[in-house]
């Protein structure tokens, strides 16, 4: 635990928490293994609906059902942070204004050699 370095953007995990990790009363480390006894029945259950050879109706899983929702409604949901606006710029708007400026700065310094006449074209019609 000693070496473990905290995220800037994360809170420490629970078990890595020497608070929270050492001081857990008895009704609180019961509650916790009564609430993971509960999911592993309920995950137990799905696994048994799921694997059945002879299941013939759709299995509804209101996780997957709320993460699809989530999915497909992403505006109500949305936030936005400076992280966000950081990087919707970064993907969205910076790279339409380096390729204007690398295709600009290309076109510039070829008329410029044309004028000058110091490029050779190879196909010129008019020398």
């Amino acid at each position: 635990m000693a070496d473990y370095q905290e995220a800037p953007l994360a809170t420490r995990p629970k078990t890595l928490d020497p608070n929270e990790y050492f001081s857990v009363s008895l009704e609180q480390r019961r509650s916790e293994q009564s609430r993971a006894a509960l999911r592993a029945n309920l995950k137990r259950q799905y696994q048994m609906q799921l694997n059945n050879p002879l299941r013939r109706e759709l299995i509804e899983d209101p996780a997957l059902t709320r993460w699809v929702y989530a999915r497909t409604h992403t505006y109500p949901h949305f936030n936005a942070t400076s992280k966000t606006s950081l990087l919707g710029a970064m993907f969205g708007v910076a790279p339409l204004f380096i390729l204007y400026y690398v295709f600009k700065t290309d076109r510039d310094r070829k008329e410029g050699q044309i004028k000058a006449g110091t490029v050779e074209r190879k196909f010129c019609m008019s020398s």
